[in-house]
């Protein structure tokens, strides 16, 4: 396949770029340049002889810049050869490849920040509380959370994209026969429960092996409870993991549960909305909502101070959307027992003070849901107690009420204390879901990234603290050599209606709160292919649970400067070396041709504890 060598720094018609300024005059530009940066051509000269690189200077290369120190020279060679079919275009040579073709690999897909051909790395032999799981909110939403459409599209995107927890909420049709997934006490319209589950058993394993995890919101009768059983067992069989016993000791591992769906919920009544606590969490933060692209991702040290001076309840009545009345005052409901037989991982339910919600029962593990107010009011004074639930139980956190548009909050607080289930909108998109790309395309993306081993040593006098001061364990230095293909994907006119656009890059940490920061280039003006050139260091405390930001936007002195494309790469997954990174739209889509040039170091700090940040 030699198309992975042209995009997206390909060979453009060198035609000046005209811009229509008013009727009668006309602005005239450089045509833009796929020439590599100074930078690149100093590499190239270095492992180069007589402006030819061959198989032995390119195994250098890979070796000495690229970090590849197991590559042979039949790799090497295996990569100049895959270039042969550009030999009419002047860049392959018959000793090797020249500066053009070594620039063309360089921006290639091979070549990406990411290894593609990684795949799923990690250990997948522990239980599910041991790592991360890519985890939807309102699975079935079209968009926001009181008029949209409910619709089995958003979930098979979600598991097109790795998602391996899918919320369905249940309720009675209108003729009370049968059963509908829709958000109650909203003006949604609903969409069938057979069809929803239909649509994941199609599409469950089309990226990823690993399980998939359906959690219901149940407000059924008993006679509903058996027609969902029903339909259940008859739509998924044997994929369908069922246990003997009401809870479990331990959870399985993904290896073991490959290919199979797993019901999680509690029992009715658990489940029944309420008005009175949306209406609570709407007078404890109003909050605004995101942006055309989100809102910023939170200085958590800021947010996480703020947090603590909020006079908090220590109750979790409120934390699965429960009405208190009926609730506590209506007769408990029998569950149908075949329904009751589905349930694989099963539900804590949330009664008491905040301390007995993290309390560990040794004889069995369970789910506990927490709205992400009541989390951040939880990590004040239980953040230890959180650490050692996760090590175990599954936590799962999902968004306050107020959040109609679907709009999110950022999942970091979340992963620092170990919560598995951050329940993100995927229907939506804006910064906190980047985040959450981001986290996921560790690990192959098969929707289960390992959670670090500081989060789940039980050495009662060494629980993590993400709040506390630690040393630097890793030194990430970036340069942002140059960007290209926005000239491919955009009218020239999208960014600037007088001139081409004025590019910059935002590059930075989200992470635990040490080690999140955001900096920028400087703006190059009236230029498709920027070329930067700009060093960044970032000391890291905890680099386990790093992602990389980089967002690209075109500044306007006028009003909001333009967005113009972004991604979020796992740290720990990061290649060193030059390396070509392809950035995203909004909604999170690879862009077909904007690729940034950056290089990537990793130093280990001599003395990590003197190290000023």
């Amino acid at each position: 396949m030699v198309d992975r060598y042209l995009s997206p720094l390909k060979v453009s018609a060198f035609r000046m770029t005209t811009y229509r300024v008013c009727f009668c005059f006309q602005r005239r530009f450089r045509p833009a340049t796929n020439e590599p940066p100074e930078a690149v051509k100093e590499v190239f000269r270095r492992y180069s002889e007589g402006g030819v690189m061959g198989a032995e200077q390119l195994q250098r290369f890979l070796v000495e810049v690229q970090g590849e120190a197991k590559v042979t020279r039949e790799a090497a060679q295996d990569v100049i050869d895959g270039m042969r079919k550009l030999k009419h275009l002047n860049v392959f040579q018959k000793k090797g490849i020249s500066l053009e073709a070594f620039f063309r690999y360089l921006t290639s897909d091979d070549n990406a920040a990411l290894s593609r051909s990684l795949g799923v790395h990690q250990d997948m032999s522990a239980p599910l509380s041991h790592y991360f799981i890519y985890t939807g909110h309102n699975s079935y939403l079209t968009g926001n959370q009181l008029s949209s459409e409910c619709s089995d599209v958003p979930i098979i995107k979600a598991l097109q994209r790795g998602v391996r927890v899918v919320e369905l909420d249940l309720w009675p049709n209108s003729s009370k026969d049968s059963v509908e997934v829709r958000h109650g006490g909203t003006l949604t319209t609903p969409v069938e429960l057979l069809k929803c589950l239909e649509s994941i058993k199609e599409h469950a394993f089309s990226v990823s092996p690993y399980p998939v995890i359906i959690t219901f919101e149940d407000h059924l009768t008993p006679e509903l409870q058996a027609k969902v059983a029903e339909m259940v067992t008859d739509t998924y069989g044997e994929m369908l993991f069922t246990t003997k016993s009401e809870f479990l000791e331990e959870f399985p591992s993904p290896e073991a549960l490959k290919m199979k769906i797993l019901i999680s919920t509690k029992p009715p009544k658990e489940y029944l909305e309420s008005k009175t606590i949306k209406e609570q969490d709407q007078a404890v933060q109003k909050g605004t909502e995101d942006e055309a692209w989100g809102t910023e991702v939170p200085d958590l040290r800021a947010e996480m101070s703020a947090i603590s001076k909020i006079e908090h309840e220590h109750s979790v009545h409120h934390h699965e959307d429960e009405d208190p009345d009926e609730g506590d005052k209506k007769p408990h409901q029998i569950v149908a027992p075949e329904y009751k037989s589905l349930i694989a991982i099963a539900a804590k339910k949330g009664k008491g003070e905040l301390a007995d919600a993290f309390k560990i029962d040794l004889d069995k593990v369970t789910r506990l849901s927490l709205s992400e107010l009541l989390f951040e009011k939880a990590v004040i004074s239980h953040g230890t107690e959180i650490v050692r639930f996760t090590q175990n139980n599954l936590l799962r956190i999902y968004p306050k009420g107020t959040r109609v548009t679907s709009s999110n909050y950022s999942p970091l607080l979340g992963w620092m204390y170990g919560a598995q289930m951050v329940a993100l909108n995927m229907q939506g998109y804006g910064r906190a879901l980047w985040l959450v790309h981001g986290m996921f395309r560790a690990n192959g993306g098969c929707g289960y990234v390992k959670k670090p081993d500081f989060l789940l040593d039980n050495d009662p006098d060494h629980v993590f603290d993400p709040k506390g001061t630690l040393p630097v364990k890793k030194i990430l230095k970036v340069r942002v050599y140059m960007g290209d293909g926005w000239r491919f994907d955009f009218h020239h006119t999208h960014f600037d209606t007088y001139s081409p656009p004025d590019f910059y890059t935002r590059v930075g940490i989200a992470g635990v709160p040490a080690d999140t920061v955001m900096k920028r280039t400087k703006a190059i003006e009236d230029n498709w292919t920027p070329v930067w050139d700009e060093d960044f260091i970032f000391p890291l405390t905890v680099p386990e649970l790093a992602l990389l930001r980089i967002e690209v936007h075109e500044y306007d002195m006028s009003d909001t400067d333009d967005f113009a494309g972004q991604t979020c790469l796992p740290v720990s997954e990061l290649r060193p070396g030059i390396r070509s990174v392809p950035l995203c739209d909004r909604k999170g889509e690879t862009l077909k041709s904007v690729k940034l040039l950056m290089r990537f170091e990793f130093e280990i700090p001599a003395d990590s504890c003197s190290w000023i940040i």
